[in-house]
Parts: C-alpha cells; structure tokens; sequence
C-alpha cells in the first residue's frame, strides 16, 4: 500500500543545483525548530500556513498586499509533481532535496515522501539540522541517500544564544550518522564574529575529525538576502551590523578545513 500524508510545503524549486548532486528539485517544507538570528527564510520558520505583506509600504493602500506562504499538499501529489522531472535526474545524477525550514519538523510527512521516492528509484537528499529525536531519526534515515548537515556551532552555549536551542541533540545525531556510515556532507554557515573564531573553527575541525564518511564540506558565507522578508513579516533584523565575509577569508577558512582530508568549496 503507497503511504500517502498530507504536509506544508512553501515552495518547490526545480532544476536546483546546489542542493546535492547532479539536477534536482528540492522541495522546500514549512516549520523548524531553530530561530537562527541570521535565517534568510524566516517565512520558514512557522509551521503553519502564514500570509505576509507583499509590499510593507503599499499595505495601507492595496487590499491585496499580502501573500500566502505555504500550502497543504499530500505527498501522493507531490511526488508527481517530483517525478516530471526523473528524465533530468537520471541524465545528471540528480534526484529530489527535501529542506525548509527542516523538513524533520513533519518527519511522518517526510517519511511518506521518502517511501514514494524510493518506489521509484529516485535519489533522496535530506537537508536538516538534526534536530530530533534518534529513535525517530533512525527510522528515516534508511530511506534517505545523502544527508546535507548543517553545522552551526560546536560551543554548546553559543548554538542555544544564536539559535534558540541546544546542541547536544544534533551533535549526538550527525555522530551517530558517522557511526551508521550514512553518507553526509556537512554544511557550515560562516557568520563573522560568531562562528569563525580561532576557536569556534579549531572545535568544528576537531569534532568533524572524528567522524566517518563526510564526503563534503560547504562553506556557506553569510548574506543579508533575506532582509526585507522580515520586515514583512513584521519581525526584527538582528544582523543589520554582519557583514558578509570577504573572499580572502572564506579562502582561509577553506584552506582550514582541507587539512581533513575531504573536499572542501565555498557556497552550496
């Protein structure tokens, strides 16, 4: 019998070549449990259904200024939609990417999603912040070719300050992935004067030195491309004084990680 859920996407992007390998579409799920002060996605961030104002400045004028973020879709549906596209997943290597937000934040949506995927033979990418529970974890984790991990901090106080919560949960799950041999590649977002300290980088190195079968590593530099969205969706904007990374850094920061021995590029 297929599995057949329903669950909230907010968007589905297709042709995404950054998100794993080869041509992808990667569907992109509402709700997580982290509030990263630098989200670019914080419509994401809800799990329900939201509507946002298209134009803060027009608000007062327009009746129609907002616009819905988010929908309800059953995973029967979803993966036809997934599937008009098999032709370019075959020919490149691709596959299907499943984000957000975290889309272990629906794991039984997601669950279903990966069983219809996996009927029909296409590749599975599963971009999270672990952050659930492993005895639910494990049970997806079988159905799920490649895991994108992200790693925000290893200082557990710092995760909690920047991301609301702790990190002992997602650092236990990505090392129980290695101990699984689960494919992984890891990515890192780089936030100047947060995460890429002498200290905070030499703690990153050491935990990803004790782990097995990290086939990447993506340095993803901080940017403010999601701003406006948060004064539409009427939220502060803690990063207003980040600045983004210069090349130079982000190439020393590269030259950092490579002494791992794994490929190491920056952006994902």
């Amino acid at each position: 019998m297929k599995s057949d859920t329903s669950g909230i996407v907010f968007d589905i992007k297709k042709f995404a070549i950054h998100d794993g390998p080869g041509i992808r579409t990667t569907v992109f799920f509402k709700g997580c449990p982290l509030k990263c002060e630098w989200c670019h996605n914080p419509e994401s961030q809800k799990h329900e259904i939201e509507h946002i104002l298209k134009n803060p400045i027009d608000s007062l004028h327009n009746d129609n200024s907002y616009e819905q973020i988010g929908k309800k879709i059953r995973s029967l549906d979803l993966i036809d939609e997934i599937k008009k596209d098999v032709l370019f997943y075959d020919e490149s290597d691709g596959g299907v990417t499943f984000s957000g937000g975290d889309p272990l934040s629906q794991h039984e949506f997601l669950k279903s999603c990966l069983q219809l995927c996996k009927e029909n033979e296409i590749h599975t990418a599963l971009d999270t912040a672990g952050y659930l529970s492993w005895s639910k974890l494990k049970e997806i984790i079988p159905l799920v070719d490649l895991v994108l991990y992200d790693l925000k901090f290893v200082d557990e106080p710092k995760h909690k300050k920047y991301t609301g919560v702790s990190n002992k949960l997602i650092l236990e799950n990505l090392s129980n992935l290695s101990a699984m041999n689960k494919a992984v590649w890891i990515r890192i977002p780089i936030i100047p004067t947060l995460n890429d300290t002498e200290d905070e980088i030499h703690q990153m190195i050491n935990f990803i030195s004790r782990l097995n079968n990290i086939g990447s590593i993506d340095l993803l530099p901080f940017h403010k491309i999601g701003k406006n969205k948060y004064q539409r969706l009427n939220l502060p904007y803690k990063m207003e004084n980040f600045f983004e990374p210069s090349l130079d850094r982000m190439e020393e920061l590269k030259r950092k990680f490579e002494t791992l021995n794994i490929p190491v590029k920056i952006g994902g």
